[in-house]
């Protein structure tokens, strides 16, 4: 899954409500070896979690849920231009309000709903 980033960091997830946003970044979180719970961040807006870098440091990714924000504003507010900057991994639901913000080499990534029990993943700019 990691490979099709292309070292890329910054990933943005588009699907409709209850598509599995939140269930790719607990997978992404467990691939990496994330130990603590990863939860949906819809409230909280911004969850933090830590991993082990491959040369042993420690990394961090962002997850966060901007389904409950409406303006642009808000998207700074929180400090999106901050986390879009930083070496870390950054996993954005409901990114539309803050597609202002995004490089070119952001990762976007469609999540359809085919059936209750099957999905389908699209990367929309592979490299």
């Amino acid at each position: 899954m990691i490979q099709a980033f292309a070292g890329r960091r910054k990933v943005a997830l588009y699907g409709d409500m209850g598509a599995g946003k939140t269930t790719f970044v607990k997978m992404f979180c467990r691939f990496l070896g994330v130990d603590e719970g990863v939860n949906s961040p819809t409230f909280s807006l911004v969850n933090e979690y830590q991993y082990r870098e491959a040369d042993g440091t420690m990394g961090l990714i962002h997850h966060l849920d901007l389904y409950r924000l409406e303006t642009a504003e808000e998207v700074f507010d929180i400090g999106l231009d901050d986390l879009l900057e930083d070496p870390w991994y950054c996993l954005i639901e409901w990114p539309q309000l803050a597609e202002p913000f995004f490089s070119d080499d952001l990762v976007k990534i469609q999540i359809e709903i085919l059936n209750e029990t099957e999905r389908r993943i699209l990367i929309l700019n592979p490299i």
